[in-house]
Protein backbone atom coordinates (compact mmCIF):
# COMPACT_ATOMS: atom_id res chain seq x y z
CA UNK A 1 0.00 0.00 0.00
CA UNK A 2 1.30 3.59 -0.85
CA UNK A 3 1.70 5.88 2.17
CA UNK A 4 2.79 9.51 2.43
CA UNK A 5 5.85 10.67 3.58
CA UNK A 6 5.40 10.55 7.47
CA UNK A 7 6.81 13.33 9.93
CA UNK A 8 8.53 12.50 13.17
CA UNK A 9 7.39 14.06 16.04
CA UNK A 10 8.35 17.60 16.54
CA UNK A 11 8.28 17.34 19.91
CA UNK A 12 10.50 14.45 20.37
CA UNK A 13 13.50 15.48 22.72
CA UNK A 14 15.66 12.57 21.55
CA UNK A 15 15.93 11.49 17.37
CA UNK A 16 16.97 7.86 16.55
CA UNK A 17 17.20 8.98 12.78
CA UNK A 18 17.07 11.82 10.45
CA UNK A 19 15.50 10.06 8.31
CA UNK A 20 14.15 6.52 7.63
CA UNK A 21 13.42 4.59 3.72
CA UNK A 22 11.75 1.54 5.01
CA UNK A 23 11.20 -1.06 1.95
CA UNK A 24 10.45 1.77 -0.39
CA UNK A 25 9.68 0.63 -4.37
CA UNK A 26 8.85 3.40 -7.18
CA UNK A 27 7.40 2.58 -10.48
CA UNK A 28 5.94 4.79 -12.57
CA UNK A 29 3.49 4.22 -15.53
CA UNK A 30 4.51 4.64 -18.98
CA UNK A 31 2.87 3.75 -22.58
CA UNK A 32 5.07 0.68 -23.20
CA UNK A 33 3.64 -0.38 -19.52
CA UNK A 34 4.63 0.18 -15.79
CA UNK A 35 8.23 0.69 -14.96
CA UNK A 36 9.68 -0.21 -11.71
CA UNK A 37 12.83 2.90 -10.76
CA UNK A 38 13.07 1.63 -7.17
CA UNK A 39 13.13 -1.65 -5.74
CA UNK A 40 12.52 -2.30 -2.05
CA UNK A 41 14.87 0.08 -0.24
CA UNK A 42 15.42 0.25 3.23
CA UNK A 43 17.97 2.85 4.59
CA UNK A 44 18.46 5.15 7.77
CA UNK A 45 20.44 8.21 8.10
CA UNK A 46 21.19 8.73 11.43
CA UNK A 47 21.13 12.57 13.29
CA UNK A 48 24.56 14.35 11.69
CA UNK A 49 25.37 11.41 9.89
CA UNK A 50 26.82 12.72 6.25
CA UNK A 51 25.50 9.57 3.67
CA UNK A 52 25.97 10.06 -0.12
CA UNK A 53 24.37 8.10 -2.95
CA UNK A 54 26.07 6.59 -5.87
CA UNK A 55 24.78 4.60 -8.76
CA UNK A 56 25.17 4.77 -12.67
CA UNK A 57 22.77 7.64 -14.29
CA UNK A 58 19.41 6.17 -14.45
CA UNK A 59 19.36 4.78 -11.49
CA UNK A 60 16.73 6.09 -9.56
CA UNK A 61 19.15 8.28 -7.14
CA UNK A 62 17.11 11.58 -7.63
CA UNK A 63 14.54 9.66 -7.71
CA UNK A 64 14.58 8.42 -4.10
CA UNK A 65 15.96 12.26 -2.82
CA UNK A 66 12.54 13.46 -4.29
CA UNK A 67 10.55 10.87 -2.08
CA UNK A 68 12.51 11.36 0.72
CA UNK A 69 11.95 15.47 0.37
CA UNK A 70 8.34 14.97 -0.33
CA UNK A 71 7.82 15.87 -3.53
CA UNK A 72 6.31 12.49 -4.50
CA UNK A 73 4.99 9.08 -2.78
CA UNK A 74 6.58 5.98 -3.05
CA UNK A 75 4.32 3.27 -4.49
CA UNK A 76 4.93 0.86 -2.00
CA UNK A 77 6.91 1.73 1.40
CA UNK A 78 7.29 4.25 4.03
CA UNK A 79 9.46 7.48 4.47
CA UNK A 80 9.95 9.27 7.74
CA UNK A 81 11.81 12.02 8.40
CA UNK A 82 12.22 14.40 11.66
CA UNK A 83 10.93 17.72 10.54
CA UNK A 84 10.65 18.74 6.74
CA UNK A 85 14.22 18.40 5.12
CA UNK A 86 15.76 21.18 2.79
CA UNK A 87 16.30 20.44 -1.08
CA UNK A 88 19.54 21.91 -2.92
CA UNK A 89 19.26 21.53 -6.68
CA UNK A 90 22.19 20.96 -9.28
CA UNK A 91 20.89 24.60 -11.01
CA UNK A 92 20.97 27.07 -7.88
CA UNK A 93 17.39 27.62 -9.05
CA UNK A 94 17.87 31.59 -7.55
CA UNK A 95 14.96 34.49 -8.53
CA UNK A 96 16.92 36.76 -11.25
CA UNK A 97 15.05 39.56 -10.07
CA UNK A 98 15.93 39.35 -6.29
CA UNK A 99 19.68 40.07 -4.94
CA UNK A 100 21.26 36.95 -2.91
CA UNK A 101 20.58 38.08 0.31
CA UNK A 102 16.79 39.07 -1.09
CA UNK A 103 16.55 35.36 -2.20
CA UNK A 104 17.93 33.75 1.05
CA UNK A 105 15.15 36.28 3.18
CA UNK A 106 12.19 34.68 0.95
CA UNK A 107 13.15 31.28 2.09
CA UNK A 108 13.13 32.87 5.75
CA UNK A 109 9.76 35.03 5.24
CA UNK A 110 8.25 31.15 3.85
CA UNK A 111 9.50 29.62 7.19
CA UNK A 112 7.69 32.32 9.34
CA UNK A 113 10.91 34.50 10.62
CA UNK A 114 9.37 37.75 11.51
CA UNK A 115 10.16 40.72 8.69
CA UNK A 116 12.11 42.81 10.72
CA UNK A 117 14.77 39.43 11.48
CA UNK A 118 15.10 38.33 8.24
CA UNK A 119 17.85 40.70 7.22
CA UNK A 120 20.22 39.77 10.07
CA UNK A 121 19.56 35.99 9.26
CA UNK A 122 20.74 36.45 5.80
CA UNK A 123 23.33 37.59 6.81
CA UNK A 124 24.49 35.47 9.19
CA UNK A 125 23.93 32.77 6.40
CA UNK A 126 25.97 34.61 3.97
CA UNK A 127 28.95 34.59 6.37
CA UNK A 128 28.54 31.21 7.19
CA UNK A 129 29.02 30.22 3.28
CA UNK A 130 31.43 32.72 3.18
CA UNK A 131 29.73 35.40 1.04
CA UNK A 132 29.74 38.15 3.52
CA UNK A 133 28.68 41.42 2.20
CA UNK A 134 26.61 39.86 -0.78
CA UNK A 135 23.76 40.64 0.25
CA UNK A 136 23.03 43.46 -2.54
CA UNK A 137 24.45 41.43 -5.33
CA UNK A 138 22.16 40.07 -8.16
CA UNK A 139 22.27 36.81 -9.33
CA UNK A 140 23.97 37.66 -12.96
CA UNK A 141 27.06 39.36 -10.54
CA UNK A 142 27.96 36.13 -8.76
CA UNK A 143 30.51 33.23 -10.02
CA UNK A 144 28.82 29.67 -10.40
CA UNK A 145 30.35 29.15 -7.53
CA UNK A 146 29.00 31.62 -5.53
CA UNK A 147 25.78 30.87 -6.71
CA UNK A 148 25.90 27.71 -5.27
CA UNK A 149 26.94 28.91 -1.89
CA UNK A 150 24.08 31.26 -1.58
CA UNK A 151 21.62 28.37 -2.96
CA UNK A 152 22.97 25.79 0.23
CA UNK A 153 22.20 29.19 2.47
CA UNK A 154 18.82 29.26 1.29
CA UNK A 155 18.64 25.81 2.04
CA UNK A 156 19.56 26.47 4.95
CA UNK A 157 17.77 29.34 5.83
CA UNK A 158 14.71 26.66 5.87
CA UNK A 159 16.06 25.58 9.67
CA UNK A 160 15.87 21.58 8.25
CA UNK A 161 18.11 19.10 10.32
CA UNK A 162 18.27 16.94 6.98
CA UNK A 163 19.57 18.43 3.99
CA UNK A 164 19.09 16.72 0.79
CA UNK A 165 21.56 17.84 -2.15
CA UNK A 166 20.74 16.39 -5.63
CA UNK A 167 24.69 16.65 -7.66
CA UNK A 168 25.05 20.44 -6.61
CA UNK A 169 28.45 20.57 -7.57
CA UNK A 170 28.03 18.87 -11.04
CA UNK A 171 28.40 21.55 -13.46
CA UNK A 172 31.13 23.55 -12.08
CA UNK A 173 34.74 23.54 -12.70
CA UNK A 174 37.12 21.46 -10.55
CA UNK A 175 38.49 23.56 -8.69
CA UNK A 176 35.14 25.29 -7.38
CA UNK A 177 33.83 22.07 -6.84
CA UNK A 178 36.64 21.48 -4.65
CA UNK A 179 36.54 24.40 -2.37
CA UNK A 180 32.87 23.65 -1.97
CA UNK A 181 33.50 20.38 -1.18
CA UNK A 182 35.57 22.22 2.01
CA UNK A 183 33.25 24.60 2.28
CA UNK A 184 30.06 21.75 2.76
CA UNK A 185 32.34 19.82 4.98
CA UNK A 186 33.37 22.49 7.37
CA UNK A 187 29.31 23.67 7.59
CA UNK A 188 27.98 20.02 7.80
CA UNK A 189 30.71 20.01 11.17
CA UNK A 190 29.78 23.40 12.38
CA UNK A 191 25.59 22.99 12.42
CA UNK A 192 25.51 19.14 12.86
CA UNK A 193 23.42 18.04 10.17
CA UNK A 194 22.49 15.62 8.31
CA UNK A 195 23.18 15.44 4.75
CA UNK A 196 22.38 12.86 2.19
CA UNK A 197 24.07 13.92 -0.95
CA UNK A 198 23.56 12.45 -4.45
CA UNK A 199 26.61 12.11 -7.22
CA UNK A 200 27.57 9.72 -9.71
CA UNK A 201 31.26 10.82 -9.02
CA UNK A 202 32.78 8.46 -6.97
CA UNK A 203 35.66 10.33 -5.61
CA UNK A 204 33.22 12.73 -4.65
CA UNK A 205 31.08 10.22 -2.56
CA UNK A 206 34.27 9.33 -0.80
CA UNK A 207 35.85 12.53 -0.50
CA UNK A 208 32.72 14.12 1.66
CA UNK A 209 30.78 10.87 3.19
CA UNK A 210 30.68 8.90 6.59
CA UNK A 211 29.04 6.16 4.52
CA UNK A 212 28.52 5.79 0.52
CA UNK A 213 25.35 3.66 -0.60
CA UNK A 214 25.38 2.14 -4.14
CA UNK A 215 22.55 1.59 -5.92
CA UNK A 216 22.13 -0.98 -9.04
CA UNK A 217 21.31 0.51 -12.21
CA UNK A 218 17.53 0.08 -12.50
CA UNK A 219 15.52 -1.09 -10.55
CA UNK A 220 17.52 0.88 -8.10
CA UNK A 221 18.20 -1.39 -5.14
CA UNK A 222 21.14 -1.05 -2.75
CA UNK A 223 24.34 -3.06 -3.76
CA UNK A 224 26.49 -2.38 -1.44
CA UNK A 225 27.52 -0.20 1.66
CA UNK A 226 30.61 1.49 2.79
CA UNK A 227 31.34 2.96 6.12
CA UNK A 228 34.51 6.04 4.93
CA UNK A 229 36.70 5.67 8.24
CA UNK A 230 39.10 8.41 6.74
CA UNK A 231 39.40 11.33 9.00
CA UNK A 232 38.26 14.78 7.50
CA UNK A 233 39.39 17.24 6.31
CA UNK A 234 40.21 14.77 3.13
CA UNK A 235 41.07 15.72 0.04
CA UNK A 236 40.28 14.24 -3.48
CA UNK A 237 43.72 13.02 -4.67
CA UNK A 238 44.69 11.65 -0.91
CA UNK A 239 45.96 7.85 -1.37
CA UNK A 240 43.34 6.72 0.98
CA UNK A 241 40.41 8.24 -0.91
CA UNK A 242 41.46 7.05 -4.45
CA UNK A 243 42.03 3.56 -3.10
CA UNK A 244 38.31 3.52 -1.48
CA UNK A 245 37.52 5.03 -4.92
CA UNK A 246 38.71 2.58 -6.76
CA UNK A 247 37.25 -0.40 -4.55
CA UNK A 248 34.21 1.06 -4.97
CA UNK A 249 34.24 1.97 -8.63
CA UNK A 250 35.35 -1.99 -9.65
CA UNK A 251 32.06 -2.79 -7.57
CA UNK A 252 30.13 -0.34 -9.77
CA UNK A 253 31.50 -1.28 -13.04
CA UNK A 254 29.90 -5.10 -11.84
CA UNK A 255 26.63 -3.60 -11.54
CA UNK A 256 26.45 -1.76 -14.65
CA UNK A 257 28.18 -5.01 -16.69
CA UNK A 258 25.69 -7.38 -14.65
CA UNK A 259 22.42 -5.02 -15.61
CA UNK A 260 24.10 -4.81 -19.26
CA UNK A 261 24.20 -1.50 -19.19
CA UNK A 262 26.50 1.45 -21.10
Amino acid sequence: MATALAKADEGTTSVEHAARIEHVSKSFTQPTGTQLVLDDITLDVAPGEFVTLLGASGCGKSTLLNLVAGLDEPTTGTITTHGRPALMFQEHALFPWLTAGKNIELALKLGGVPKNDRRTRAEELLELVRLTGSHRKRVHELSGGMRQRVALARALAQDARLLLMDEPFAALDAITRDVLHDELTRIWEETGLSVLFVTHNVREAVRLAQRVVLLSSRPGRIARQWTVGIPQPRRIEDAPVAELSLEITEVLRGEIRRHGQH
